[in-house]
């Protein structure tokens, strides 16, 4: 345990030490490539200015990836126990992956203004599909022997979804929900480029208009941090929901 957290730690100091030892030794200007010591020092000093500008993106972020969350598992669900709607949706849902986000956001500015609609839309597109995914390989991938014993058992078609096929997909519900917290910080600061007067995509905007390069990577380093975090409170749901669950060595 002690290995798997000390590496990264190490890796991350050491590559802190030669990007401070170079930027001193070569005499980088800062507002090309701030030596980390430079954006510690902002970071901290400007925190009273720039923290409402992170509750802004985290309660934006967490309202979009909750509705993305849902609209995923019931657009899953659906396609799921709809065969027909599933082949005439599917390759649409594909489909829409493959338009630019950044290409799209213009469109819900002008359909739904400047207000925490569009923004909110964003991160819902953004979040649904890794989720809806994942949801339905959990589906498809439930062992056909049980639902034929369930069905010979007299158990409905309700009953065979809510009492295997739902909690057998839970684990690949978890994958879609880890890739889709670190998507939703990512869609909350895009939508925050298009319109809004706070939140961590506008100090970017700012701060990278007057060349303070120092307080973009001060943004930079906030937005993984987010992403980490809410990884993490990801992960830790899983653990405590799936307890039940064999790990590997007791599988073995």
């Amino acid at each position: 345990m002690w290995r798997k957290v000390s590496l990264p730690v190490i890796m991350i100091i050491s590559i802190l030490l030669i990007w401070e030892g170079s930027s001193r030794l070569l005499q980088i200007p800062s507002w090309i490539l701030p030596a980390p010591t430079e954006i510690i020092t902002e970071a901290i000093q400007g925190w009273a200015n720039f923290q409402q500008h992170v509750w802004a993106t985290v309660s934006l972020t967490t309202g979009g990836f909750i509705i993305g969350t849902l609209c995923g598992l019931i657009i899953a669900m659906l396609l799921h126990v709809l065969p027909r709607v599933r082949e005439a949706v599917y390759p649409l849902l594909i489909l829409s992956q493959n338009i630019p986000i950044i290409v799209l956001a213009p469109l819900l500015v002008i359909w739904f203004g400047f207000g925490i609609t569009p923004k909110l839309l964003i991160i819902t597109l953004v979040c649904f599909f890794p989720i809806a995914v994942s949801t339905l390989d959990g589906f498809n991938q439930t062992d056909a022997e049980l639902i034929h014993y369930m069905k010979m058992a007299g158990a409905t078609k309700k009953q065979v979804f809510t009492k295997l096929e739902l909690p057998h997909a839970v684990p690949q519900i978890f994958s879609g929900l880890k890739i889709s917290a670190t998507y939703s910080v990512m869609g909350a600061v895009i939508s925050e480029w298009l319109g809004a007067n706070k939140g961590i995509g506008v100090y970017m905007t700012l701060a990278s208009s007057s060349f303070r390069t120092d307080r973009v990577f001060v943004a930079i380093f906030i937005i993984m941090l987010l992403c980490f975090i809410f990884f993490s409170i990801i992960i830790g749901l899983e653990k405590i929901i799936l307890k039940w669950r064999p790990s590997k060595g007791e599988s073995s």
